[in-house]
């Protein structure tokens, strides 16, 4: 069995964690109150509804959008500046239950698009220029979405957890995720 980093990179595999998203965040968040949802550990940290909000804005701005750049057959393949955030994406109105369901409709429709490509073994080593990481790969790109995806679920969890950083007493000692 590979030792940690050394795995190599399957499509399948990574889309695999990738179908799984949606059903944990939705896990995590469905239904949870305003002071769970809106919680921030400091003031510029994201609270889990601006995670969730970050999520939908990649799904219609980011990997899809790349891979199509990666993919064409442009001379010039280069990715345009990206933001984190869509324009006012913590005033929303819009429930977490609402925000999820179109999250899992965006995530459907980006792997049906992903499975459209038809990709071979070279695809993965076409490139792009990222505005500031230079030359990427469609293998690192995806392989960066399925990263990306694990990491805020920790940050959420992370955040959820933090809300009761100061209740837990004297078990916090115990609680690693405190820490983070």
């Amino acid at each position: 069995m590979p030792s940690v980093g050394e795995a190599q990179f399957e499509l399948s595999e990574a889309v695999q964690v990738l179908e799984r998203t949606p059903a944990a965040l939705r896990a995590l968040l469905q239904d949870l109150s305003t002071q769970w949802l809106r919680f921030q550990e400091d003031p510029d940290a994201w609270s889990p509804l601006t995670v969730l909000i970050h999520f939908i804005h990649n799904e219609r701005t980011n990997w899809i959008p790349r891979a199509r750049v990666i993919l064409s057959s442009d001379d010039r393949r280069e990715f345009p500046p990206f933001r984190q955030l869509p324009e006012n994406a913590t005033q929303t109105t819009r429930s977490a239950g609402e925000l999820l369901t179109e999250f899992a409709q965006l995530r459907d429709q980006s792997l049906a698009e992903l499975r459209r490509f038809d990709l071979r073994a070279s695809d993965f080593e076409r490139n792009a220029l990222h505005p500031v990481l230079g030359v990427v790969t469609l293998r690192q790109l995806i392989a960066t979405w399925v990263v990306h995806d694990l990491n805020h679920i920790h940050q959420i969890a992370k955040t959820l957890a933090k809300r009761y950083r100061d209740t837990v007493g004297p078990w916090g000692q115990n609680l690693a995720i405190l820490d983070i």
